[in-house]
């Protein structure tokens, strides 16, 4: 008789430049049998607020993404990147809707489950650590204004990326978290998924005693959920995985 094997495959999609979600997200599931986690890639090169950059989010490329993905039988598909912290909230919202049409796959997105997170916990003072330019980071601190947070302090490295973000090593964001954490935020958001902040997050957590955030496990936390694998099963990566 054959032996089925239980596996949880966890789909993301990933923009073409990015070089940290994959190994980052790997590293995190390393330890958990059964779960795994499957990566299909559409194009980002940059990110501003040009006409070309803001059309590498249309779409259809993504969809097309989300449809190989759904190729390997997975049982949810995440938007892993943070567009919709400047392009509105709403953009992910639809998104997810049209994976779910098209493929028949629950979805989700990185920024979404960050927003839920942060709605679960009631942090409300908000703090931002990103790699990004400033008229970016202009942005998305107005929409999470508008969603009703208080975002207390922010850092930013004027970076037009989208590869170079990757460059930034831990010890610039460590820095970066310590100054924002001195407004004593409920939260620090470390918000761009090409960024080496997940890492850190168990650490500044003990230093601070503030809970951080950082996008490429908000990811995971909500790709777990919804595939029906616990997310506690991820030690070390801060407390994220026990909201």
């Amino acid at each position: 008789m054959t032996q089925v094997i239980s596996h949880t495959k966890l789909g993301m999609l990933t923009p073409s430049s990015n070089i940290v979600l994959e190994p980052v997200t790997s590293a995190m599931l390393a330890d958990i049998p059964g779960v795994t986690a499957h990566f299909g890639r559409f194009r980002v090169l940059k990110i501003t607020m040009d006409a070309d950059a803001l059309g590498q989010f249309t779409m259809e490329p993504m969809l097309a993404a989300a449809e190989l993905l759904a190729d390997a039988q997975v049982q949810t598909i995440c938007w892993n990147g943070t567009s919709s912290g400047w392009l509105g909230f709403d953009t992910d919202d639809a998104l997810i809707a049209a994976i779910k049409e098209r493929t028949g796959v629950t979805a989700c997105s990185s920024v979404l489950a960050m927003n839920e997170i942060l709605a679960k916990k009631t942090a409300k003072k908000i703090a931002f650590v990103t790699p990004y330019l400033t008229e970016i980071q202009v942005k998305i601190v107005e929409n999470y204004r508008a969603a009703g947070f208080d975002v207390v302090a922010e850092r930013h490295l004027n970076d037009p990326g989208n590869y170079s973000f990757a460059t930034h090593d831990e010890a610039k964001i460590l820095e970066m978290c310590r100054s924002v954490a001195v407004a004593k935020p409920d939260a620090i958001c470390i918000y761009c998924t090409n960024f080496r902040g997940a890492g850190l997050a168990e650490a500044i957590e003990q230093e601070t005693g503030i809970p951080v955030y950082d996008s490429v496990s908000t990811a995971l936390w909500k790709s777990m959920k919804i595939a029906g694998a616990n997310p506690a099963d991820v030690r070390g990566w801060g407390s994220i995985f026990d909201v």
